[in-house]
């Protein structure tokens, strides 16, 4: 097998832009851990729209160096993935906020922690895990880190479960239930996400051990 390190010697270009991409995933995870402890009333999204416009940016950066770099260490495909999976967190975490925002009044009693509290974990393992393909460590490292982001899914799967059987077993109105429903599905839906960009490090780090 050859050595991804030295092949990959001329690419740091790519590890970057996936690691500020990363970083901006995670970004938008603490933005809306800040945004769920307020609910008296709407917040300002321009915080949101920047970070997802930032990784969009990002994302198409990477396709444009794709598009002028001859060689690269990983194949094409695998890194347009992975930008890819990274850009649809911040976009789903935005589309979030503009949804909770239509009415925060209605959810002022809704926990959300659980949820939050798996996001915030999920984020920063994908962060690990990309920051981890600069070096390719060895695959036993990946699969710890792919299990970590397995595991949080699992509890995810769980927490959506308990909590959807809250609202429909009469907890709240109709119309907060649709809404609520509604908020639910979009963290499972940002933790799902999470797991995509761990299943393709996993791709790219079993392809290139």
């Amino acid at each position: 097998m050859f050595s991804i390190q030295k092949f990959f010697s001329q690419d740091a270009k790519f590890f970057e832009m996936l690691e500020k991409s990363a970083s901006e995933a995670r970004a938008s995870a603490l933005l809306l851990i800040d945004l769920l402890k307020d609910r008296r009333q709407a917040n300002p999204l321009d915080q949101f729209a920047l970070s997802r416009s930032k990784d969009k940016r990002i994302t198409e950066q990477i396709r444009e160096e794709l598009v002028s770099t001859f060689v690269t260490g990983m194949e094409r495909e695998d890194i347009d993935a992975l930008a890819y999976a990274l850009y649809r967190i911040p976009k789903t975490v935005e589309k979030f906020a503009e949804r909770y925002n239509l009415a925060p009044k209605l959810v002022q009693d809704v926990d959300f922690s659980a949820q939050m509290q798996l996001i915030d974990r999920a984020t920063a393992t994908l962060c690990d895990m990309v920051g981890h393909l600069r070096k390719m460590p060895p695959l036993e490292v990946m699969k710890e880190l792919r299990d970590k982001l397995q595991a949080v899914e699992s509890e995810a799967d769980n927490v959506i479960i308990r909590l959807l059987g809250e609202v429909y077993n009469g907890r709240f109105e109709p119309i907060q239930a649709m809404f609520v429903r509604d908020l639910y599905d979009l963290l499972e839906k940002i933790i799902d996400r999470c797991r995509d960009v761990g299943n393709v490090i996993s791709h790219i780090a079993l392809k290139n051990a």
